[in-house]
């Protein structure tokens, strides 16, 4: 039976993250313990009712590039929300100032599409990262530079991003740390960033309408 004292305390707090839009940017080295992380943060998303369209995956080579891909998705979240159908397929125009349309009869006009376009920006990120300490410095380079960056996004932006980067010393224990360990299971704390964004998330859309 484990002893440790690690980990987040119950919250008693439930949070609904159905009115709610998440971003989970993730790197791609180490592959087998990310995708274990982002299904977990996924599937406590869903559990505290993030809607399936409202979560949004992207990713990036390694964890060094997830600061300027965080930052960049919640500059393009905003654009996002303020464009119309128009402005993101670029006008109808194609290049002429003055286009022109044949009549028709009100009959033959078939309904008009509208595009399904996200109507608010993010309200968290998620960034997730493996290192695992290797034979050189560049574990430790990596490692506080990503941690600063984040962190400076979050304070500038005002959008919570989720520190989901793991800095493991072995592959057993990054293996762990996803639920997937070959020894001992372990916990995946994709699950806790999950619901860690739900969280902040909500709470930050409180304090921002001055409710405490």
């Amino acid at each position: 039976m484990s002893t440790t004292i690690k980990g987040p305390s119950n919250n008693e707090t439930k949070y609904d993250g159905s009115a709610l839009r998440i971003a989970i940017v993730h790197a791609r080295w180490n592959k087998v313990v990310i995708d274990a992380l982002v299904a977990g943060a996924v599937a406590k998303l869903k559990e505290h009712g993030v809607k399936d369209q409202n979560i949004v995956i992207q990713s990036v080579p390694g964890s060094f590039e997830l600061p300027l891909a965080c930052s960049k998705v919640i500059a393009g979240s905003h654009v996002q929300a303020g464009a119309t159908a128009t402005d993101l397929l670029g006008g109808l125009s194609f290049g002429t100032s003055t286009p022109t349309f044949k009549p028709v009869s009100r009959s033959s006009t078939p309904a008009p599409i509208v595009a399904a376009l996200p109507s608010q920006p993010f309200d968290a990120v998620i960034a997730i990262g493996v290192l695992i300490k290797g034979a050189t410095m560049h574990f430790e380079y990596i490692s506080e530079s990503v941690s600063h960056a984040l962190m400076r996004i979050q304070l500038d932006t005002g959008v919570p991003v989720i520190f989901g980067l793991l800095t493991a010393l072995t592959d057993e224990q990054a293996l762990e740390r996803a639920g997937i360990g070959r020894v001992n299971k372990g916990h995946n704390h994709g699950e806790d960033w999950g619901v860690a964004a739900v969280e902040m998330a909500s709470q930050c859309r409180q304090w921002s309408e001055g409710k405490f």
